[in-house]
């Protein structure tokens, strides 16, 4: 498995936004249970806009109890949408049932952390 963590280097693709946040990223993942954490969507697509933009996040969590679960999902997101100071769109792999949404997602996800 390739992994991004206890790295300084983000792919190349991604908007300075993520790469300056590198290291706080990383240990919110280790906090909030994550076990890999991509990038997709227009921070990878030259149309990023730093004043409007959302950020968009496929996320896969530790196996955790259900409750447990959802204390991380959500809290995750409200930490990195306070890291990043907007809005984030926080999806886990599973949920998705649009295999077109599915195909995009998998064609433009950059790797920002894995454990």
């Amino acid at each position: 498995m390739a992994t991004a963590h206890n790295s300084d280097a983000c792919p190349p693709a991604v908007i300075p936004l993520i790469a300056e946040r590198q290291s706080e990223l990383e240990a919110l993942c280790r906090q909030f249970h994550v076990r890999r954490l991509e990038l997709f969507g227009s921070a990878l697509g030259g149309v990023f806009d730093t004043r409007h933009s959302d950020l968009d996040f496929l996320v896969e969590f530790a196996l955790l109890p259900p409750g447990d679960y959802a204390t991380a999902f959500f809290g995750f997101k409200e930490a990195i949408e306070q890291l990043f100071s907007r809005p984030v769109d926080l999806v886990v792999l599973s949920a998705i049932r649009n295999p077109y949404f599915l195909r995009n997602i998998e064609q433009s996800k950059a790797l920002l952390y894995a454990a």
